[in-house]
Order: structure tokens, then sequence, then C-alpha cells
């Protein structure tokens, strides 16, 4: 199992240290130092006000915040987890990506998504219908353009005719591209367009909020994976798939705790056996913290009672 550990950038209500490059530059060095195989960000650029009250959140653009991390750190991956294709352009997308794997010296991983949020997309003049097939046009033509290759397509509002990218990511044939969502339709693009597939553990209210299919615990998720394995099969695939998800106890709310000690590490390293079980390859991980050096501590907390453990030699 490898972890990623997700940067407190959403805490941003009111700013404070954590929102830093200094911070944000030391938790992904402490990270990176303790045993993390990558450091995470989330996004929502412009949500709702309604529906932040309700337990929504903010957040610092991925990549910038990434490309803070990025300079703190030498081996961690930098990851979008996840990142909104269909809000952008996806040449400019490909430009910014492609830029942050050549600085960081190839160290990105792109989990994007579809979108659920209907007033962010109104918000920022994208239609909210049609958004999964803007999403795989989108992985596309960023394909098209990190060859390097002029490029001629086009697409939602954009066309290219030649047009040119450079420089090409580090990576090839370009960043590992992990599909979000739920849904029948993710896992197929998983399979078909992506390098992993990121599904999250969600009762169906969680699922109805966030317009995905449910998956209401590990048994039902190892299910799910078992048809992704047997899906890849059938379409003649041969490289292999990542599956990252989050343990329930440590998922982004920001209404849970705020330190460690009121997390059970041990019952969260229970669960991360069983995932890794069902066939997860990835967690993500999001600790308590409101201060600097309340994250610092959870940091050392989780590495101490979950990676350690699983990683001593036998």
């Amino acid at each position: 199992m490898k972890f990623s550990f997700a940067l407190p950038t959403h805490r941003v209500d009111p700013p404070g240290e954590l929102l830093s490059a200094a911070a944000i530059g030391q938790l992904a060095a402490a990270a990176e130092a303790a045993g993390f195989d990558a450091v995470s960000v989330t996004e929502h650029p412009f949500p709702p006000a309604a529906w932040v009250r309700h337990g929504g959140h903010h957040a610092l653009d991925p990549l910038v915040a990434l490309a803070c991390a990025a300079a703190a750190t030498r081996h961690a991956r930098l990851h979008t987890n996840l990142f909104v294709l269909p809000y952008r352009n996806p040449f400019l997308a490909a430009k910014s990506v492609a830029s942050l794997d050549v600085v960081s010296g190839g160290r990105v991983i792109l989990g994007v998504g579809a979108g659920y949020l209907e007033g962010e997309f109104e918000a920022l003049g994208v239609p909210f219908a049609g958004r999964n097939g803007r999403l795989d046009r989108s992985i596309a033509a960023m394909r098209a353009a990190w060859t390097g290759r002029p490029v001629d397509l086009e697409g939602d509002g954009w066309a290219a005719r030649g047009n040119q990218a450079l420089p090409v990511p580090l990576q090839e044939p370009h960043p590992p591209l992990w599909i979000g969502g739920n849904s029948l339709r993710a896992a197929r693009r998983a399979v078909e367009l992506g390098d992993g597939w990121a599904p999250f553990m969600a009762s169906p209210g969680v699922a109805g909020a966030t317009r995905t299919a449910a998956i209401a615990g590990i048994d039902e998720l190892a299910r799910r994976i078992a048809q992704l394995g047997q899906a890849a099969t059938e379409a003649g695939r041969t490289s292999p798939l990542d599956v990252v998800t989050v343990p329930t106890a440590l998922a982004l709310d920001p209404s849970g705790p705020d330190r460690i000690d009121a997390v059970d590490l041990d019952a969260v390293a229970g669960q991360v056996v069983r995932l890794a079980a069902a066939g997860v390859t990835w967690c993500v991980v999001t600790l308590p913290g409101g201060d600097l050096d309340a994250q610092l501590a959870s940091v050392s907390a989780f590495t101490n009672a979950v990676i350690a453990p699983g990683r001593a030699p036998a």
C-alpha cells in the first residue's frame, strides 16, 4: 500500500499559516520524510456559498499548492485529488500540468474527475450537462498536446489547427491519469483512458449529493475492483491499474476531529489492511490539525501507527 497525504490547503477560512508557501513546503517535506509516497490537494475554484455553509469547502488552486510542495521535496509524488478537468480548456490544463511535471522532475499524478457541483459549472461558464463527454474529449486533447507534436483537433469551443505545446512532460508518455468517480462509466474510463481508478466509499445519501454511485463499504468496493479487473481483461489491457481511495475515518470532513488523538488509528490501520486485500494500491488521508504543529503531529502519529508497521521487515 502507498499513501498520499492530503495537504490542508482546504483550510482557508480564515486564511492562516497553513496556506503559506513555507507551511506547505514544511508539511510536504515532513510527509516525504515520514514515508508518505505523495502529497495531494483537492480543489473548488468557485463554489456556491450555500454549498460551503452546508459542509463544502474552498481550496487553494491545486497546481499552485503543488508547486510549493515540489520546491520543498525530492521524491514525493504530486497528486491532484481531484482536478475537475471539464472546468478548463484542455490545452491550458495540459500546459500547466506539463510545466509542473517538468519543474518537479517528473512527479505529477493527475487525478481527474467530471465534477458534480452544478452551481460551480454555471459560475465558470461551462455546461453541466454533457460533462462526462467533455471529460473524455479533454483527456484526448491533453494527451495529444503532451506528445509535443502539432495538434489538429477540435472539441467543446476549442479548435487546434497545427498548434504545438512545449515542453512535454518528463514522464513518458505523460503523467499517470487517475480517473475519479464511482460510476460504471468512471471505471470504464479508467480502463480505456487512464492509469488508475479513484473511487470513494459513499452511502446512498452522500452518493446522491455528489452525483455518483454508492459504494457502501469495503466488501462492495472489492466487488467493484474485481469487476474493474475483468473489464480490463476483456478490453485486452495488459498494463496494471492503480486503485486509490480514502479510509473512511480520514476523509475530508470540515466537521471532523481537529486533533489526531481523537482518531482511532488502530482501526484505520485495520481498514488499510482490508483495503489492500480488496485490491486498493493507494490510500489518500486527510489528517486533523488546525495549525502547523497539529498537522505535523498528525503526520508523525499516522506514520507510527499505520505506515511504519505495514512496511516493517517480516
